[in-house]
């Protein structure tokens, strides 16, 4: 399923308690990376458990077109024979990154400092999304970029033929920014060099360090300082993908609401740059518990467990919470419609210049199946209706958007009436077996 093609309308009804484990897809963050650092690195990595969803085999196919050998077994062990720091080879063709944000830009960043020229493309949903936010600060290695109005795709990098080590403050907190500016530091000389005002998933770094280089990471007043030692030669890796935590999002949100529910997530990611809604959820006073903490190749990881929680309160979310939780948001408004009291959500801006605005998909949504939602520029509060008063009954636009179309579907399962989306196709692009797995647990989705 591509979120190009005919659109999938679907239906969430009203279902009995979900039990059961939910193995959901691997973390989508960390597959990503783990495919472009095999191929930056001299040798074999080996991953299991990555994510083969659209955006990441997206990834997996650019890093083959820049000269990596990438091979799949069947029991979806992945091989990754990488070409070293800075030995891109130029691609024959045009780069189509799908959906993946990430994709595009994290690969933007690894061949800004190569003697090389590529030319990338997407969707329809990427090519209006702005690139300028990482073309802007890798021309300062000396690459240059052409691409349409507005800084978007398509568009050609030439990479730098001669880089210099960069001082880099990020604008604005994205970790893709921050990934794009280290991937391009490798191969530049000397020290690069980002500075965050806000701290943010810090994936890169912590893989990076697995890959051998030498990064350090420092709070300071200015805000956190990573440097990177340019033109390591990264080692080869073995790496364990964690599940994806913005994935297990949907499960365990159906769990807290939908009664009678029981429901394990095992393996799952454990960030704290990333885990941001588990705590929040735990705020507002949901059952959920972390089993087995252990830690994978330098991520922590648990086994988490969800159960029904009648009694679910209105918070206030902390702001400086905003970046460990980016993609969440969308599914905790919907688990905040169905508790005591308003749920207030501040300092999100960035929803409104992601896949689709996040925050008028939902606001305009969650209207639709009878809750009050009030929303400005940054800020948006979930009137909460308790426990058993939320109506649904509405069909919403996805807006070619996969978090969306899964917000909505955990919705129905626990409305008086069904809920529907427009088009569930995109659901693929990051958790392609979502309606099977939700129909395992006991959900009653359906295409209509």
């Amino acid at each position: 399923m591509s979120g190009h093609g005919t659109p999938i309308p679907m239906s969430s009804h009203k279902c009995g308690p979900l039990k059961g484990e939910a193995h959901v897809p691997g973390d989508k963050s960390i597959s990503h990376r783990s495919l472009i650092f095999g191929a930056m690195a001299v040798g074999e990595t080996v991953i299991t458990g990555l994510l083969e969803g659209e955006d990441v085999l997206d990834t997996a196919k650019a890093m083959q077109a820049f000269g990596a050998e990438v091979i799949r077994d069947e029991d979806g062990t992945w091989h990754v024979h990488g070409v070293g720091v800075g030995g891109f080879a130029e691609p024959d063709n045009v780069i189509d990154c799908g959906n993946s944000g990430t994709g595009v830009r994290l690969i933007m960043g690894a061949m800004a400092s190569s003697n090389i020229t590529a030319t990338f493309t997407g969707d329809a949903s990427l090519n209006s999304r702005p690139m300028a936010r990482v073309t802007d600060p890798i021309a300062h290695f000396g690459a240059t970029s052409v691409g349409r109005s507005g800084g978007r795709l398509p568009m050609t990098i030439v990479g730098a033929a001669d880089p210099v080590p960069v001082r880099y403050t990020t604008p604005m907190p994205s970790a893709q920014v921050k990934s794009a500016v280290l991937l391009a530091g490798l191969n530049a000389p000397g020290e690069t060099v980002v500075i965050e005002k806000e701290a943010t998933r810090d994936h890169t770094e912590r893989m990076l360090t697995g890959f051998g280089a030498e990064i350090t990471s420092v709070d300071t007043e200015e805000g956190r300082v990573i440097t990177l030692k340019g033109r390591p030669e990264l080692k080869p890796q073995t790496i364990v993908v964690p599940r994806d935590p913005s994935s297990a999002a949907f499960p365990v949100c159906a769990a807290l609401i939908v009664e009678g529910s029981d429901v394990l997530v095992p393996n799952i990611g454990l960030n704290p740059t990333r885990a941001g809604l588990f705590e929040t959820l735990r705020d507002m006073g949901a059952d959920l518990t972390y089993e087995n903490l252990r830690e994978e190749g330098g991520e922590p990881v648990a086994d988490l467990r969800a159960k029904f929680s009648p009694n679910l309160k209105g918070i206030e979310v902390p702001p400086a919470r905003a970046a460990s939780m980016i993609d969440e948001y969308p599914v905790l408004s919907v688990v905040a419609s169905f508790a005591e009291g308003d749920t207030v959500m501040r300092g999100v801006k960035e929803l409104r210049v992601k896949e689709s605005d996040r925050i008028e998909a939902m606001a305009s949504g969650l209207r639709l199946n009878g809750v009050e939602v009030e929303d400005g520029d940054d800020w948006w509060i979930v009137k909460g209706r308790g426990h058993g008063n939320v109506p649904g009954g509405a069909t919403c636009v996805s807006h070619l958007d996969h978090r969306i179309a899964m917000s909505f579907m955990v919705m129905g399962m626990a409305t008086e009436a069904p809920v529907s989306v427009d088009d569930g196709s995109p659901i693929a692009t990051s958790f392609p077996i979502f309606e099977g797995l939700m129909g395992g647990l006991g959900a009653d989705l359906r295409r209509d």
